[in-house]
């Protein structure tokens, strides 16, 4: 899941929030409504056409409207409060990544085809919306790691709704549902590695926050 990526290097943080770029702020917003659309959209169409590779990458908008919307929340605030926040969305990215391995499994058992037609349609929707969020960011995409991270996450982002593409290939291809499966599999334990990285890094950043208290 592209969320995976969307975890926040604060090495050389000093412990205190600067001044947010206004210009950011406003992509962060509309990245945060695009995501939010796009992960109705997709919910839908996946449980209708019987896609979990749609489904996981449903949730992975989910995840992304859930960073982008947390992200302009703790956007200039302290360390601390950004590795809480950070903790948070590492353990959202779990759940979600679990619920995918499960209905992939549930799938899998039950045999689902899904429709190849409506993969690909969706999915080509979905590739577009990334590309635009991609491209309001592009600008950023040097900025801090805050900024840095946000734009690697779409990245990543656009590459999952490629492989959802090339899954309705595999299914209308050869009129079975592995190819969905695979990509919905491996979607799911990359959301789940991420999640692991993400919660990880957030305990070592409230660590290295509570240091200079400490030695005071």
């Amino acid at each position: 899941m592209g969320a995976a990526c969307c975890e926040h290097d604060h090495t050389h943080d000093n412990g205190r929030g600067g001044a947010p770029d206004p210009r950011f702020r406003r992509v962060l917003w509309a990245a945060l409504a695009i995501n939010a659309t796009m992960f109705v959209v997709e919910i839908g169409a996946g449980l209708a056409a019987g896609s979990v590779s749609l489904q996981a990458d449903a949730l992975d908008f989910l995840g992304d409207a859930g960073n982008y919307a947390i992200s302009l929340f703790v956007l200039g605030m302290a360390i601390s409060y950004r590795a809480r926040a950070a903790f948070f969305k590492g353990a959202t990215m779990g759940v979600l990544g679990l619920y995918v391995l499960g209905a992939t499994s549930y799938h899998a058992l039950a045999g689902t085809l899904p429709s190849a037609v409506a993969m690909g349609s969706v999915g080509f929707v979905a590739l577009t919306a990334n590309l635009a969020v991609f491209a309001m960011l592009w600008r950023f995409r040097a900025g801090d790691s805050n900024m840095r991270s946000v734009w690697l996450c779409t990245r990543n982002d656009v590459i999952g709704n490629i492989a959802v593409l090339l899954a309705a290939f595999g299914v209308f291809g050869s009129a079975a549902a592995w190819p969905d499966l695979i990509v919905a599999a491996i979607m799911a334990v990359l959301g789940v590695q991420g999640a692991i990285a993400v919660m990880r890094h957030a305990r070592d950043d409230l660590n290295l926050a509570k240091a200079p208290l400490a030695a005071e």
